[in-house]
């Protein structure tokens, strides 16, 4: 796929499409009903210093044109993701991701310091759309100065790209944007989902164990994309779009808003192979375009 070929934060991808982290485990639970080497890389399951139950059930539930999830971040911790999953993964060529989060901005700094001794870990993706259980429960994803301080702290700890995953339930994601920038970030992904409510009018409860959950899937995308392209015009760092994408030209949409990759996430639930089948359509895209390199499509909107 040399059409496909792009190099992000210094990493060369064999191909931009990124399978999104929370919706395709650690990688390794896919390799046998998906070809993880035809994908240009996965974003891990969000990795904490400790592991983490997640919440209660039911954790999905499928809305319209999307879906809504409330799982809680369950994952095995850093340090047993290097003992029983990293191995595995080795083998493999698509590039390694691996997401970090934290309720404190030392609990970043301590999972990116395990994860340092991680052999084949391409970057970091810092999902900040969490708490700061130290500042009352503000999320660093809404707080520049929050956010700054999370970013700033990890960019000293590692020489591995460092790239921010924001969140688009802020009142304008300019702002945030630059903060991560301005803070070291190599990169930054968006959207993470958006705060919702799904309601059985019969029990006259949430249809999650936990209340309120996060919507994804092609319902937000056209969201997605109006964001992706305000964050694209604020910053000169590459942008990785995300947001209901399922088939090679919502791919593209997303590249001509000024993303220079894009994760695939929801869609993957319902067909684990649907990355590696948007890697062939948008290499089909851009050979209908007649265009040398994928490249050729990022940020090329006319507005």
């Amino acid at each position: 796929m040399s059409r496909l070929g792009v190099s992000l934060c210094g990493i060369e991808f064999q191909n931009p499409v990124l399978a999104a982290s929370g919706t395709y485990a650690y990688g390794i639970e896919f390799d046998s009903v998906a070809d993880l080497n035809a994908i240009g890389g996965i974003v891990l399951k969000g990795l904490s210093r400790e592991p983490i139950r997640g919440n209660p059930p039911p954790r999905l539930w499928e809305a319209a044109s999307g879906m809504l999830n409330s799982v809680g971040l369950q994952n095995i911790g850093a340090r047993a993701f290097l003992r029983e999953k990293l191995p595995q993964l080795r083998r493999f060529r698509t590039k390694l991701i691996a997401n970090v989060f934290g309720y404190a901005t030392e609990d970043y700094g301590e999972v990116v310091r395990i994860l340092e001794d991680g052999e084949g870990l391409a970057a970091y993706e810092l999902n900040v759309s969490c708490p700061n259980t130290k500042h009352g429960g503000m999320f660093f994803s809404n707080d520049p100065a929050l956010l700054a301080e999370v970013v700033s702290t990890v960019r000293v700890l590692t020489r591995r790209p460092l790239i921010v995953k924001l969140s688009p339930n802020v009142a304008r994601i300019e702002p945030i944007a630059r903060a991560a920038q301005d803070a070291g970030a190599d990169a930054i992904s968006l959207v993470n989902t958006f705060v919702s409510l799904a309601i059985d009018a019969r029990t006259r409860r949430p249809r999650l164990g936990n209340g309120f959950g996060g919507l994804s899937g092609p319902a937000i995308k056209p969201i997605a994309l109006r964001m992706v392209y305000e964050a694209s015009q604020a910053v000169t760092i590459p942008v990785i779009g995300l947001g209901g994408i399922r088939n090679g030209t919502d791919a593209a949409e997303f590249l001509i808003a000024g993303a220079s990759a894009v994760q695939v996430g929801t869609a993957s639930f319902w067909d684990p192979s649907t990355p590696e089948r948007i890697a062939r359509e948008l290499e089909e895209f851009v050979k209908t375009e007649n265009l040398a390199n994928v490249s050729e499509l990022t940020g090329t909107l006319k507005i």
